[in-house]
């Protein structure tokens, strides 16, 4: 059976003047031969010879082979990146004369040409090979990461609900809970994350910080640097709002509490009047 999508090894069951007919077997019908160009065909050829191909359309929508090698496959993943954006959608390079196709309603957020975007391979309802950025049910759940292990991992999507989706290593599945999200990301974003959970069924949830125990020193650094920057004062203090402290600090509110205890143990800054002072400026 001939699949779109796939690398095959077919035999030559034919040769004319435009190239060789390829098929499972020789007794193929019509519609079981694809035919792979002149130009692709590996010199020397004959009937009977077996060669591997990648299957997918050419522009008039005809099955077609070719021996080169896609950097993408039916049901996989890969980064791509976008040579131009058109009418239906952006073109992606993936290694072909033809360029694959992301239509707009499988993107997970804006591209533009020179973008690299994190893709699955599938096939439409027009059986057509596409892209699309919505890559949450391709991705892997066999990873070796565990617990407290630092990982490099793609943003694909935002959800209002859930949070940040990313793909470690562009292949393992991971998320950003909604009440970790610290900060505005954008799809296609690239964090540097460490493993807070690993689930039963193998998915990873992460955080662009450490355990609390871990990160309070290099939250205290960022306060330290933030009051420096300021002239040693800033205008609000651990009981000011999340949002607040969210916007200013890009920590979440308990995180702070921890930075701020941090320096008044280590006498470096002083509460007063609902503000931070470093205690050299008081």
């Amino acid at each position: 059976m001939l699949e779109l999508g796939k690398k095959q090894t077919l035999q030559v069951i034919k040769k004319v003047e435009f190239g060789v007919y390829l098929a499972e077997k020789e007794t193929a019908e019509k519609s079981e031969q694809v035919l792979l160009p002149a130009k692709q065909v590996p010199a020397g050829t004959e009937v009977g010879d077996k060669i591997n191909v990648f299957l997918y359309k050419d522009s008039s929508d005809r099955p077609i082979a070719t021996v080169n090698r896609p950097l993408i496959t039916l049901g996989k993943t890969a980064v791509l990146k976008v040579k131009e954006v058109g009418r239906i959608g952006a073109f992606l390079d993936w290694g072909l004369e033809k360029d694959l196709l992301l239509p707009f309603r499988e993107q997970t957020g804006k591209v533009k040409p020179g973008d690299e975007v994190l893709v699955a391979l599938y096939l439409d309802k027009s059986q057509r090979l596409c892209a699309t950025m919505k890559v949450y049910h391709y991705l892997h759940t066999d990873s070796a990461y565990e617990k407290g292990d630092q990982v490099e991992g793609r943003v694909y999507e935002i959800s209002p609900n859930f949070g940040v989706f990313v793909a470690v290593d562009d292949c393992f599945s991971a998320l950003i809970p909604k009440q970790n999200v610290q900060k505005n990301y954008r799809v296609g974003e690239k964090l540097n994350l460490f493993v807070t959970e690993k689930k039963e069924d193998g998915k990873l949830t992460v955080s662009t910080r450490r355990n609390a125990y871990l990160q309070m020193n290099e939250d205290a650094e960022l306060l330290h640097k933030k009051l420096q920057e300021n002239r040693g004062r800033l205008n609000f203090d651990d009981k000011a709002s999340p949002e607040k402290i969210k916007q200013e600090m890009s920590m979440s509110k308990a995180a702070f509490k921890r930075a701020v205890g941090h320096l008044l143990k280590e006498q470096v800054i002083l509460l007063k009047d609902g503000c931070i002072l470093l205690k050299e400026d008081k």
